[in-house]
């Protein structure tokens, strides 16, 4: 129990510095639709720039997407969030050599880790791709009540009035956040908007997420044309 206590706060220690320093920083990226990815390209250059075992991550991934566009949105959830759950948690600090990187999600495939930030945008962006609509999901930072710790999760609402769903990487089980009452939301957003929240509930819209300027920088880096090669080897 210690030791999970301990990698609980290692965890979200990390996730405070990163998240407090950009919280009013994001730019917007506006997402785009579904489309048509090239799974050869994306493999072939993954495995190129980190090695044998991105480019069979990669193959993984096409897998869950293939395997997930005729399901319901629920089972997208499920399926999305184990897949991530799988990567490892990894401290910008030790991977990247700065403090507050957003990796991109193929940057995030590729190293095979990342912090709780990488974990959400990845979950977001795939999530996406099959076609759950943005105006339902918020990457969302909270306060994590149990280590008095920040920590980024991703929330789905099912309709506009409904208790989100949380995916987190630190608690696998997808819960309603209701059942989270170790998780305080602080500020969400997506793709179009920001919101301050102040219960479990959507919370009020702060305006558009121009506001974040770290968000513009990932969408500038988006695809497989911009990787970046991280500090640390994880395999």
């Amino acid at each position: 129990m210690n030791g999970r206590l301990g990698y609980k706060a290692s965890f979200l220690r990390v996730c405070r510095l990163s998240l407090i320093a950009s919280a009013l920083g994001i730019c917007c990226l506006y997402a785009a639709p579904t489309q048509t990815l090239d799974e050869a390209r994306i493999t072939s250059t993954l495995e190129k720039r980190y090695g044998e075992r991105a480019g069979m991550r990669a193959r993984a991934w096409f897998k869950v997407l293939s395997e997930s566009v005729s399901v319901s949105e629920q089972d997208k959830l499920f399926k999305v969030n184990n897949f991530f759950n799988l990567f490892r948690f990894v401290d910008d600090i030790k991977l990247w050599g700065e403090s507050n990187y957003w990796a991109t999600p193929m940057e995030f495939i590729g190293v095979n880790g990342g912090d709780c930030e990488d974990f959400s945008i990845a979950k977001y962006f795939t999530l996406l791709q099959l076609g759950v609509p943005e105006d339902k999901m918020r990457i969302t930072m909270v306060k994590a009540t149990s280590v008095n710790q920040y920590h980024m999760v991703l929330a789905y609402y099912e309709t506009p009035s409904s208790i989100p769903l949380v995916l987190d990487n630190l608690d696998h089980v997808i819960k309603p956040a209701t059942q989270r009452t170790d998780l305080l939301p602080v500020y969400s957003f997506n793709g179009k908007q920001l919101w301050l929240n102040k219960e479990q509930g959507r919370g009020v819209l702060a305006g558009s997420s121009t506001r974040l300027e770290k968000w513009n920088d990932l969408n500038h880096r988006l695809g497989v044309d911009r990787l970046r090669q991280p500090k640390l080897k994880l395999e």
